[in-house]
């Protein structure tokens, strides 16, 4: 299996450079065999990747921007699902390569086998809490429930405290968001323009070659 990383090696963008390094870096590092396709250089790169691109990963234009990987013929994800799945150290997974002996990376069938047995033991500690609450109802005595009812009074004015904590941090984490996407949204458009003038500039040069001939 060969993974395909396509890239624009003339790109103007800093963007888009400094996530095809991000990309580029950590794959060597993991000793990660690739093969790099240039699409500012090679129409048939770039045509092949628009056209392999899932329609539901494309931007709203339908040009997708590099980086974009590819397991041979499989889509594997952009920069963004990339990152993702370097933050989960889950990057084998997403490339759908086996992790190599000594990886701290957890194989999918692994993953799926732990999720099931963590399933399983909470369901039985609910069960056994269960039939705690309902032995413990027969002797509960005047003066517990009296110390209940406070310590139910504690919680929920430590519920409605954490309450207002997180509604501030949920607006601040809207607002940083809103900032993210908004700067995100102008490189794409910058980026987008800067590949519509590479591909004039293109054209413009088989256009003046023929006409020289």
């Amino acid at each position: 299996m060969v993974i395909k990383v396509f890239l624009a090696s003339s790109s103007g963008s800093t963007a888009i450079k400094k996530k095809q390094q991000d990309v580029v870096g950590f794959l060597e590092a993991l000793k990660v065999d690739y093969t790099p396709l240039d699409i500012a250089c090679n129409e048939e790169n770039r045509m092949w990747m628009r056209q392999n691109v899932p329609e539901e990963k494309k931007p709203t234009n339908g040009i997708p921007l590099p980086p974009q990987i590819f397991n041979e013929e499989s889509y594997c994800g952009d920069y963004e699902t990339f990152f993702d799945a370097k933050e989960d150290n889950s990057v084998y997974a997403f490339l759908g390569l086996p992790p190599p002996p000594g990886s701290k990376e957890v194989p999918m069938e692994e993953r799926n086998g732990d999720a099931h047995r963590e399933d399983e033991q909470a369901q039985a500690a609910e069960e056994e809490g269960e039939g705690g609450e309902d032995v413990a109802e027969g002797e509960t005595a005047d003066d517990e429930a009296t110390e209940g009812e406070t310590a139910g009074d504690e919680a929920l004015a430590e519920e409605e405290e954490e309450a207002v904590e997180e509604t501030d941090e949920v607006t601040e984490d809207t607002q940083a968001r809103a900032q993210e996407e908004e700067q995100e949204e102008a490189d794409e458009d910058r980026e987008e323009e800067e590949l519509r003038q590479l591909e004039e500039e293109e054209g413009l040069e088989e256009t003046q070659e023929e006409e020289a001939e």
